[in-house]
């Protein structure tokens, strides 16, 4: 059920290991989550903003480093990650108003840094590759926007590999609920029991997944909040590339 380099070390050693051509006859998609999965979302994030910092102070915003980001985390703390005014509100905050020259500076730095930062994690590219030359369909479910998640694909060349895109625009609801989950599989047109879950978020992504009746794979490289491993996790993966082993490709 669960390969050797899976297996969580608090689970017992002794365990019964499944075939893997059986394994293989029950996976037909495999679903990914996006951020921290594929890409390294939140350090393109950090970096992203931290120019941006440094831009409007460039250009006049007469506060500290700490200050400027002690603001902005702060809203994406209340209006989540994906706000898109953050600037806007960071200066209606600070000073009133929309200072035209400190936004434009900030939006800048921000779209320079975003651009050479985002990028995939090792052998993502390769993994997706092998995973299309099998015939498995490919999705991604993602809690971002439409415009954004596609803007990230597009950016990394990945629009191509995948059959569906389902984000949080597309049913208003936010994983763990299980309507994007069953719009996912509606799409690909795949039983849960034939599809795999890929994420590197245990609450949303992994338990989500499993309460609809999916496989799950716990994206540990991705993880950047320390979650803990869920007891119904199907298998870890310390590396993407370790999912071809789980599907016999």
């Amino acid at each position: 059920m669960i390969p050797p380099f899976t297996v969580p070390k608090r689970r017992s050693a002794h365990r019964t290991i499944v075939p893997s051509s059986y394994l293989y006859t029950m996976i037909r998609a495999v679903v990914f989550d996006l951020d921290n999965t594929l890409v390294d979302f939140m350090a393109m994030k950090r970096q992203a903003v931290d120019a941006a910092i440094g831009a409007m102070m460039d250009a006049g915003l007469q506060l500290t480093f700490d200050q400027v980001k002690e603001h902005i985390d702060s809203i994406y703390a209340e209006l989540g990650i994906e706000y898109q005014k953050v600037f806007d509100m960071l200066l209606e905050n600070v000073l009133g108003y929309v200072d035209p020259r400190i936004i434009s500076a900030g939006i800048i730095a921000y779209r320079r840094a975003r651009e050479a930062a985002l990028k995939p994690y090792p052998h993502v590219t390769a993994t997706l590759m092998q995973l299309n030359r099998k015939g498995l369909r490919l999705g991604i479910l993602s809690d971002a926007p439409t415009r954004e998640a596609w803007l990230r694909l597009c950016f990394i060349n990945y629009h191509h590999f995948f059959d569906e895109v389902v984000t949080f625009d597309d049913t208003g609801k936010r994983k763990p609920d299980p309507a994007p989950f069953r719009l996912i599989l509606n799409r690909l047109n795949v039983q849960p029991h034939e599809a795999i879950m890929v994420g590197d978020w245990a609450e949303r992504d992994m338990v989500g997944a499993k309460n609809v009746g999916m496989k799950t794979a716990f994206a540990k490289y991705g993880d950047s909040f320390g979650n803990q491993i869920t007891e119904g996790v199907d298998y870890v993966l310390d590396e993407i590339k370790q999912l071809l082993t789980i599907v016999e490709v």
